[in-house]
């Protein structure tokens, strides 16, 4: 064999060499690709959130909770704030299904008066996740994730029907909206059913706010009407009719007066003696519950239409179990 013939065998040796290893190597990339598929990259999904108010600490503590979760999936959670207004929370409703929305958290200013949004949000095929209060229209919604309000108002019933066996009774409560009527419906039932003298001396219509329960008691504490007992259909309510009561120098510690929410300052009034009790609601948990129904609803999966998130009435007895600052 001579030279040139050798290098020509050499060189085809290499070249079957190299076509050996580029089949074999594009086999095993093929493989690869089969055995390991490439990941497609998150696309963010937008959820919006809307509530009452966030003139409300419990409000912020809620939609923290689903934020929490929402973001660690890696997505995005707008929240509006219609300021007491369905007027504007319709509007905010709307603009957030102009943005893309894939899902919305609601929580009704009007349970009634949502219902157009509701019906917008169908029709663009946006479920809702209805959240604290019910809305009219339960058709309209995916699932409802609310605390067990009639039971807040049977808790405080039977605190006070324990306590005294007649009394005179203020209430203040927020028209139209159905958690805060299921709470007082609950609490005047089970008194009605005890037959003891209890008398209903007022029923204010306040805004489930501060403010607002304060001017509305200063109204009626100027009619000089007597009363022992004060039930607010929210934390803000009874702290309002506080406010009042001790802007007239009226000395709060012989009158039971009841709040529902659990709010840090609900527990700290209760520790100092200036309220007999409030009905605790746990936002973190029904936040947590809510985000996770969304996610379990988005991934086909069967939900419950009505999630419960049981109360608990702290008092003057109990009060020490309890984190005063912080929610539950």
């Amino acid at each position: 064999m001579n030279a040139c013939s050798g290098n020509r065998t050499f060189r085809i040796l290499v070249h079957a060499c190299l076509f050996i290893f580029f089949v074999a190597g594009t086999v095993t990339v093929f493989r690869l690709i089969l055995h390991y598929p490439v990941r497609k990259e998150h696309v963010p999904r937008k959820f919006g959130a809307t509530y009452m108010t966030m003139d409300n600490q419990y409000f912020e503590i809620l939609n923290s909770a689903i934020q929490e979760i929402v973001e660690s999936n890696g997505d995005i959670l707008i929240t509006r704030d219609p300021a007491q207004s369905q007027t504007k929370q319709n509007t905010q409703i709307m603009d957030m299904l102009d943005m893309g929305i894939d899902l919305v958290f609601l929580n009704p200013v009007d349970w009634k008066a949502v219902t157009p949004a509701l019906i917008a949000c169908r029709e663009k095929n946006v479920p809702v996740i209805n959240v604290d209060t019910n809305v009219f229209c339960s058709d309209c919604v995916a699932s409802i994730v609310i605390s067990d309000n009639y039971d807040a108002g049977v808790q405080i019933g039977k605190d006070i029907i324990a306590k005294r066996k007649a009394a005179r009774i203020v209430v203040l409560n927020h028209n139209g909206i159905n958690s805060t009527d299921l709470r007082i419906r609950g609490f005047m039932d089970t008194i009605e059913k005890s037959s003891l003298d209890y008398r209903i001396v007022y029923k204010g219509i306040t805004t489930s706010t501060l403010v607002s329960s304060m001017a509305v008691m200063q109204k009626f504490l100027d009619r000089g009407i007597g009363f022992d007992v004060v039930i607010g259909g929210n934390d803000p309510t009874a702290l309002g009719a506080l406010a009042a009561m001790q802007k007239k120098h009226i000395e709060t510690r012989h009158i039971l007066l009841y709040g529902i929410d659990g709010s840090p300052a609900s527990k700290i009034m209760i520790q100092e003696g200036y309220m007999e009790g409030t009905a605790a609601q746990f936002p973190q948990i029904m936040g947590k519950k809510a985000a996770e129904i969304a996610y379990d609803y988005l991934s086909g999966r069967k939900i419950k239409s009505i999630v419960y998130i049981p109360v608990k009435l702290i008092t003057r007895k109990n009060i020490e179990r309890f984190d005063v600052l912080d929610w539950q």
